[in-house]
């Protein structure tokens, strides 16, 4: 076999991770007939052929499927690459964050203090958006780490892996005067806020409050803490923080804690991409030890 033509793997690997000849040309913007041909000459290089047509689409047939897995650690690797490079070629080291929008920014500022440190001139930039939208980034290599409240399956998602941070009990709060009737029933006086039920912590209380047979009205979903305490304020609802910093958040305003829930935990989680070469601010933060932003004896 004479040495393989990577324009042409390339353009394979573009057609696998779009489904079709047409989108992959959009990406390489390039014309579908040339795409096509290109595909065609890697595969009488390679002595068959690559795909089978399912609907509309194109899937690798078991021979495609071998091709990609190769492909695809090799264009991978090679962004990695590019990455470094790009880290090292500015002026400070580049550190690229992405955080569920659904998590405590108060708790997330206090874990990224841990990937600065004195000796290494860092350029942290943070995006904020959804889990799914972040881990498409990620596995792009358009981001070092995320940070969100839920795991993920390294069974399913090849090539990522995550490491559990801590976990911290939620409390709901409200503006004085307080309700009247005991905590959980006095949820069923006031409307309520909740974190948006895309979010684990938001399924978690909708469960929660199923579970427990309260008749409560919600009012909204947020996803921005900040805005559900103004929103809150502003309209005479409950709405829900962490426990563990609400007193800190919240020790100026006429909002007052009527009910701690330990039974619901807001979970912190580090996803990050597999590399020969981690982020040094990535590896601070996996191996850091977090247990004092989530001990409440240890916030004392």
């Amino acid at each position: 076999m004479n040495q393989l033509n990577f324009n042409h793997l390339y353009y394979f690997w573009q057609v696998c991770k779009t489904g079709s000849v047409v989108r992959a040309a959009d990406v390489l913007c390039l014309a579908p007939q040339t795409v096509t041909g290109q595909i065609k000459s890697l595969e009488e290089q390679l002595g068959g052929v690559l795909f089978r047509r399912q609907g509309r689409g194109l899937v690798p047939n078991e021979l495609g499927q071998l091709v990609f897995r190769y492909a695809d650690r090799m264009f991978m690797l090679s962004q990695e690459m590019l990455d470094i490079v790009n880290y090292r070629k500015e002026s400070h080291l580049l550190f690229d964050v992405g955080v569920a929008d659904a998590l405590s920014k108060q708790l997330v500022s206090k874990v990224l203090e841990a990937a600065v440190v004195a000796e290494e001139r860092i350029h942290l930039r943070c995006f904020e958006s959804t889990h799914e939208m972040l881990l498409e980034q990620l596995s792009q290599h358009k981001l070092d780490m995320i940070l969100s409240d839920c795991p993920i399956d390294s069974t399913q998602q090849e090539g990522l892996f995550s490491v559990k941070l801590g976990e911290c009990p939620i409390s709901f709060w409200c503006n004085t005067p307080l309700p009247k009737l005991p905590f959980p029933a006095c949820l069923e006086e006031r409307r309520l806020l909740i974190p948006g039920r895309r979010s684990m912590l938001g399924r978690k209380l909708l469960n929660w409050i199923h579970s427990q047979g309260l008749q409560v009205e919600i009012l909204g979903e947020f996803d921005d803490a900040a805005l559900m305490k103004a929103f809150g304020a502003l309209n005479n609802a409950i709405f829900v923080a962490p426990t563990l910093y609400g007193d800190e958040i919240y020790r100026d305003d006429a909002i007052k804690e009527i009910g701690r829930l330990d039974a619901v935990m807001e979970e912190y989680h580090v996803i990050f991409a597999e590399r020969m070469i981690q982020h040094p601010a990535v590896q601070r933060i996996c191996h850091g030890d977090f247990s004092a932003l989530f001990t409440p004896e240890l916030q004392a």
